[in-house]
């Protein structure tokens, strides 16, 4: 199923033509919010702007989000003070209060529906409320002026809260809709289905695309983790996947605020208003990409876990969210190294890219402009702690266990005779290679299993039906498309699709099921 705020009606943004060989001051790669702001940032400025998007508008991270402009973010600022200095916080705060500001500014000024809520950041367990007592000391020393709550307006028992007054929420496409009309307005080039290959960098920038080059003085990458490989971004950043599913809850009384658990397994809830009516939205349970054995097992768990507490609950949208948590759980921003301060970059944002997306604009645009923000030059020149290199070993360690296992296992096992029933994949050997095979909707694919990023062997994700890489979170579809993730290759088919009956003639019916959730954001 679409997500919630991809799945609502309304009139598409044009594409723009492609056109070979054109020459602009900046090429922006990715149409998210963060893309789209970076870009409408430069339009302003005067620059000749073009934004090429592999897919469409919205259609990975941000339009997956569950979409809260909110400086309570669950335990993360204790997370950045246990890591970092009390100078670095005081710099990440600073930075999402100016990326919230100017967002909230600018959905005033363009008529954009905002809900504000209250923030909640709650202790599902007895052992949360120190983790909680943790976030609160974190948020009083970067001037937060959050409070110790005991009634949070949840059905459910909870163990404590932290409240922040004020904060907002809003359907995420909106948004993307109201940048890319401003965008047009200033002349700006929107270009939809061209993916970005590679970038040649020089006295102008050659960005290569499979219909032709473009050429740009500045590129700005944002497109979750970087397509490129300068800099081992990859290597630095831990991929996760999260669930989201919105209800229709009769008798009305649902919760007014935007709540998070500080403690596992991790619970996001909010409300949406739909078509005149009110929604639950309700989100967690999140793992490390392409290393869950069961991912269905995950999306049944929260269904029955909202069932339990919010009574004759009724699902209207299933989805999936995808985002980059760095070491030290500060997003990278900046110059991309080894580029001549031509190509930028923003990534890890760990789930909290409303706020984050606006502000790596802003900053990337005044690294772009001459312009200089306090907040980001200390982010900028963050230092790299002793844990947060312990963090990066173990963290490829697995990385480099994963690979190990996944080529060993692919080899000692081979295929089985039969497809798979529909619905479900398998990794074996097939001619000696690692081959992975599914039935989707009736047909049973076989691709090569190699992940073509940096060779890990990909895993099937059930509740999303596509193939995922547990090395650096590159995910693709039952037929090998790229669907997200720093590869920028499809899986090499190994032969052609086998179709249930005859091949020639329609299948009926090719699967009873209903169409699996999509990728992206789910706090």
């Amino acid at each position: 199923m679409a997500s919630l705020w991809l799945d609502t009606q309304r009139e598409p943004v044009p594409s723009d033509a492609f056109d070979p060989d054109a020459r602009y001051d900046a090429v922006v790669v990715g149409a998210g919010l963060t893309g789209l702001t970076t870009a409408l940032l430069l339009a302003r400025a005067g620059l000749a702007v073009a934004v090429l998007e592999a897919r469409s508008i919205g259609a990975v991270t941000t339009g997956h989000s569950t979409a809260k402009l909110s400086l309570l973010q669950g335990g993360v600022l204790s997370g950045i003070r246990s890591r970092g200095s009390r100078r670095v916080l005081q710099a990440y705060v600073d930075a999402n209060r100016e990326g919230r500001d100017w967002m909230l500014r600018y959905l005033d000024e363009h008529d954009v529906e905002v809900q504000r809520r209250d923030a909640f950041t709650y202790a599902g367990s007895s052992e949360g409320t120190e983790l909680l007592d943790e976030e609160f000391e974190a948020c009083r020393d970067a001037g937060l002026d959050v409070e110790r709550v005991t009634e949070t307006g949840l059905p459910f028992e909870t163990h404590g809260a932290l409240r922040l007054p004020d904060q907002a929420q809003f359907d995420p496409m909106d948004v993307l809709h109201a940048l890319a009309a401003d965008l047009r307005s200033r002349g700006a080039v929107i270009v939809e289905g061209v993916r970005v290959k590679d970038v040649d960098t020089g006295d102008t920038c050659r960005v290569i695309t499979p219909l032709g080059d473009v050429h740009a003085t500045t590129v700005v990458l944002a497109t979750g983790t970087p397509i490129l490989d300068r800099g081992l971004y990859f290597a630095k950043l831990k991929p996760s996947r999260s669930y989201a599913q919105a209800y229709r809850v009769p008798g009305g009384g649902l919760p007014h605020g935007m709540y998070l658990s500080i403690d596992t397994p991790g619970r996001s809830l909010r409300t949406a208003p739909v078509g005149g009516e009110e929604l639950l939205l309700v989100g967690g349970n999140g793992h490390t990409v392409g290393r869950e054995d069961d991912t269905r097992r995950l999306a049944d768990d929260l269904e029955d876990w909202t069932r339990q507490r919010f009574p004759g609950a009724e699902r209207t949208h299933a989805w999936s969210a995808q985002d980059y948590e760095s070491m030290n759980l500060v997003p990278f921003v900046g110059w991309m190294p080894r580029t001549g301060h031509r190509v930028a970059l923003a990534t890890g944002y760990n789930k909290w890219g409303m706020t984050n997306a606006v502000a790596a604009a802003l900053s990337i645009a005044a690294d772009v402009l001459g312009g200089s923000i306090p907040w980001a030059k200390t982010l900028h020149h963050r230092v790299t702690l002793p844990k947060d290199v312990a963090h990066g070993v173990a963290a490829n360690a697995q990385v480099a266990g994963r690979l190990a296992s996944g080529w060993v296992a692919s080899g000692l096992h081979p295929l089985p005779e039969d497809p798979p029933v529909e619905g479900e994949g398998a990794v074996g050997a097939y001619d000696m290679e690692p081959t992975a095979v599914s039935t989707v909707d009736g047909t049973t694919c076989r691709l090569s299993a190699v992940c073509t990023h940096l060779g890990g062997i990909v895993t099937w994700n059930s509740a999303e039906r596509s193939w995922d890489c547990p090395l650096h979170g590159s995910r693709f579809d039952a037929q090998g498309r790229l669907l997200e993730g720093p590869a920028v290759e499809d899986l090499h088919a190994i032969d052609e699709p086998e179709l249930p009956g005859d091949a020639h003639e329609p299948v009926e019916d090719p699967d009873e099921n209903p169409d699996p959730p999509d990728a992206a954001d789910a706090r």
